[in-house]
């Protein structure tokens, strides 16, 4: 059994929540003094992220990837609140690409805790656009035109595990590829693109319904009228995923992404690299060469302008994401964990009493410990405990 005491990520209520054989078997109010209510940790529906592409060195689109570097890595996301993910694979040859999601569902079904968090796999690219800017820091030897054979041998090679595909728009085949595969029941995002905004509209006309890291993924000077911007802020059929770590979004551009496609139609992902958790310096991945630099960005060596992936992962974007937009906690966590599941078709009642537990219990340093809705300056997230299956993964996590 496993008793968690702790304040509600939505009201801040005080409660306590007993775990047993994997289910919650209740949930009550705890009845203590407001100065000792601050002093307890949050709780709140489990961290899901639906693009992740590896961690401190590993990378998940890697031709030699194995099983045992795949739990590492998700092991490692553990640690920092994840409960669910999409391992996301970015551009590579072919053979890597199939290797890298063989191995992803071997490691999967050869254990019940990744079967748990891995909830499919997120390809992103090849099918991309070429331009420098746009193309970001996947290699450009490794772009080619959409495929629709190619997409039903990443399926085979993974057991159906691909979840989400990101494509951009402008490229050859990309549109009856699209119809294809989302009629197979896979999502397709728009990304890493140089669109026009008729080949923008006639995607989302053809079944895309996300944009993937928007107002990344794009060339450093755009038209001011016609550029990919504005077609995804405007169509409701969209919903965009944004990284909100601080570096990759302007605040003032955040802000305008939040009003225009609203909280229903946005998620925050991390889009954490595999150079994440890696000390300053120079790195390699492949032919892609990357700096992280002192203050945490990871950036296309060579230049400050261009970046190759976040360092920070899911808990912290949701502290940022709050600071630069003055979201409050419930709201802004919700875009990192019930959202997310949702889309994944994997979305259950917060503390329903039977089910089967996935939470993510936390700290946030910097928020207003009466209200949990006005950021003061530089919240910081810290994990306390990780609940999957209605267990607490953390060996070292104390919440008894």
């Amino acid at each position: 059994m496993t008793v968690i005491s702790a304040r509600r990520y939505d009201s801040l209520q005080p409660i306590r929540i007993t775990l047993r054989d994997g289910r919650i078997a209740s949930v009550l109010p705890l009845e203590i003094q407001p100065d000792e209510s601050r002093d307890l940790p949050l709780v709140g529906p489990g961290l899901c992220d639906i693009q992740v592409n590896g961690f401190k060195g590993i990378w998940f689109s890697s031709e030699t990837l194995t099983s045992d570097e795949v739990e590492k890595v998700i092991h490692w996301y553990l640690e920092c609140g994840i409960t669910q993910c999409l391992p996301t694979l970015i551009t590579n040859s072919a053979a890597a690409l199939e290797h890298g999601l063989a191995t992803i569902r071997a490691a999967r079904d050869r254990s019940p805790l990744l079967r748990q968090v891995i909830a499919g796999c997120h390809v992103e690219g090849p099918w991309i656009s070429p331009e420098d800017g746009p193309r970001g820091a996947h290699p450009r030897e490794h772009v080619r035109p959409a495929d629709f054979s190619e997409f039903c041998r990443w399926q085979q090679a993974s057991g159906n595990l691909v979840r989400i595909v990101t494509l951009a728009p402008e490229v050859p085949n990309a549109i009856p590829v699209l119809k294809q595969i989302v009629k197979s029941g896979v999502h397709v995002s728009i990304g890493h693109t140089a669109a026009a905004p008729a080949e923008i509209a006639a995607s989302i006309d053809a079944g895309a319904t996300l944009g993937t890291h928007l107002g990344n993924g794009c060339s450093g000077l755009v038209p001011r009228h016609h550029n990919i911007f504005w077609p995804q802020l405007a169509d409701d059929r969209l919903t965009c995923s944004v990284i909100a770590d601080g570096w990759h979004v302007p605040e003032a551009m955040l802000n305008c992404i939040v009003r225009c496609k609203s909280l229903d139609r946005l998620i925050l992902t991390s889009d954490v690299s595999g150079f994440g958790g890696c000390p300053p310096g120079r790195y390699r991945t492949g032919a892609v060469e990357v700096e992280i630099l002192a203050d945490g960005r990871i950036v296309v060596a060579g230049q400050t302008q261009f970046l190759a992936g976040s360092g920070v992962t899911t808990g912290d974007c949701v502290a940022r994401f709050m600071s630069a937009c003055k979201i409050p906690l419930h709201a802004a966590w919700s875009l990192a964990s019930t959202k997310p599941a949702a889309l994944l078709n994997s979305h259950g009642e917060f503390l329903q009493e039977g089910q089967s537990a996935r939470l993510t219990v936390f700290r946030i340093s910097g928020i207003n410990s009466e209200e949990a809705s006005q950021p003061t300056q530089g919240p910081v997230f810290q994990p306390v405990a990780t609940i999957v299956d209605g267990r607490n993964v953390l060996e070292n996590a104390s919440i008894v």
